[in-house]
């Protein structure tokens, strides 16, 4: 790689020459929304048998157009998967490795120690740190003006990882060691002058006493911050990650009425106008990556950072999620399946990044993935490698993102939640293909006081029937599976009386 400040001039010379021996970078843009489900949108991505979109209740309920123009001109997938809480997500997203790899296995308390009564004591709540590979460090040194603005939520306060710029972006907006803002009002100064002070949203001063939403507030500093890195023609990695559509759920004035006359409760109107908000920004986006004649070059992968915290029910049952099962915090699909679209911005196939990574207009990928897959995707997007050193979870999801089957890339997750309290406590749960096992370190009555849940996610997709006491061979298995891949990646577990507790198989 070259180094860091002297190659960026001459990469970008080099890159915009026009030469026909160099094509210029693409840049990236990875738009993330926080607590946002699989089911928060009108975008449909659960499939039916015939693996066409279907629709449900809720897919009514939300108004996301730009979702659906981003998802009309690229690739989304029907089962991706994140961690079911933040932090992990967002450390796995910089890393390219699983929650129980990097330890960072719950959302990071910003002024305290969230291990829970019997949570493992070596557990990563101070998060990431300066010197950590991390997806925005290798892109710089590669090259690229990498861009932060949102919600960071990487360590606790007073950490020098809570500040974005100490772990690879050149620039941060927004981002510090807490992952709900104060509150979503410029009025208040989005909690400086009014609300939560110490989850006051830092960076935004300008807009401090005005009418200005805190969705739409980052959105004018994120593309103001692309315009300056086009017009140093440097090509950008933008990490967009917006506060919405986590709680407070205060309602943006701007969609208000859209929601009136739903026949949901007021949280749940505020929710649906805080998604909606989100929907605008990526609009406001897309459109002024147009204007500045960047399109063709730029591409986006939108995505939640866990299940789907709607305030419509109960995040264990089918409520805020509906069809699936549970919501935020859940160890059932509701709770870690999230949306997720790539896309270039204005398909052209000879486009030279185009042709490296040909994304299909329209289409939808079956296949598993999950969040740790785009660390490795995006950087041999960008012509960059992993340090030999650092353990990958993740493979690259190009052939994928192409809209093809690939049989090499592995069809297991792992969540490991060695936590409480929170929605769900203490549960690992581990997917091979179809098949789920979930495991109980208490059990309770989740889980009926059994220590496993199975099943058979292809016959059963809303994870009504418990199938742990009837296939005893494939519970077994799974759980032999989950045990392999928490001793691989060196997790850790609840403490008992000073016992680890670790998963064994029946």
């Amino acid at each position: 790689m070259p180094p860091r400040f002297l190659s960026a001039a001459l990469f970008a010379t080099l890159a915009f020459a026009g030469s026909a021996a160099f094509a210029a970078p693409p840049n990236i843009v990875v738009f993330l929304v926080d607590d946002m489900g699989i089911m928060d949108t009108s975008v449909p991505f659960l499939t039916g048998r015939d693996g066409q979109p279907e629709r449900h209740p809720l897919n009514a309920f939300y108004r996301t157009p730009n979702m659906e123009r981003l998802a009309a001109r690229g690739i989304r997938f029907n089962r991706f998967s994140s961690m079911s809480v933040c932090s992990p997500t967002r450390v796995s997203l910089m890393t390219g490795q699983n929650s129980a790899r990097h330890r960072v296995t719950n959302w990071i308390n910003p002024d305290a120690n969230n291990r829970g009564p019997k949570g493992p004591p070596d557990w990563n709540w101070l998060g990431l740190k300066p010197g950590d590979v991390t997806l925005p460090n290798i892109l710089r040194d590669a090259g690229y003006k990498t861009i932060h603005v949102g919600k960071g939520h990487f360590a606790p306060r007073g950490k020098p990882g809570e500040d974005p710029r100490a772990i690879g972006f050149d620039e941060n907006v927004g981002g510090a060691s807490f992952g709900a803002p104060g509150s979503y009002f410029g009025a208040d100064g989005f909690g400086l002058k009014k609300g939560n002070k110490s989850n006051a949203v830092p960076g935004l001063a300008q807009y401090h006493g005005t009418g200005t939403f805190l969705t739409e507030a980052l959105t004018r500093e994120a593309t103001a911050r692309v315009s300056a890195a086009v017009e140093e023609k440097r090509p950008f990695f933008l990490y967009f990650a917006h506060y919405a559509v986590h709680s407070p759920f205060q309602s943006d004035p701007r969609f208000a009425a859209n929601y009136a006359n739903s026949g949901k409760n007021p949280r749940a109107q505020a929710f649906a106008t805080l998604v909606e908000g989100m929907d605008k920004s990526l609009g406001d986006l897309m459109d002024h990556l147009e204007k500045l004649g960047v399109a063709e070059n730029t591409v986006v992968f939108f995505l939640g950072d866990n299940g789907s915290d709607a305030p419509l029910g109960d995040h264990q049952s089918v409520a805020c999620s509906a069809p699936l099962r549970g919501g935020k915090g859940s160890q059932y699909e509701g709770g870690t399946r999230v949306p997720f679209i790539a896309s270039w911005l204005k398909p052209d196939p000879a486009q030279p990044a185009q042709r490296k990574l040909p994304i299909p207009a329209g289409a939808i990928q079956a296949q598993p993935a999950a969040v740790y897959d785009l660390f490795p995707t995006i950087l041999s997007l960008a012509g960059s490698k992993v340090p030999a050193t650092h353990a990958v979870d993740g493979g690259d999801l190009a052939r994928m993102l192409s809209g093809r089957a690939d049989d090499g890339h592995s069809t297991t997750f792992l969540m490991h939640f060695p936590h409480a309290p929170h929605r769900c406590d203490y549960f690992t749960t581990w997917r091979e293909g179809n098949w789920k096992v979930i495991y109980h370190y208490f059990p309770g009555k989740s889980s009926n006081g059994s220590r496993h849940q199975l099943f058979n996610l292809k016959d059963d997709p809303y994870e009504q029937a418990d199938l742990a006491g009837t296939r005893p061979e494939e519970l077994r298995r799974l759980m032999n599976g989950m045990v392999g891949a928490l001793e691989n990646q060196k997790a850790t577990f609840p403490v008992d009386g000073g016992k680890e507790l670790k998963p064994a198989a029946p």
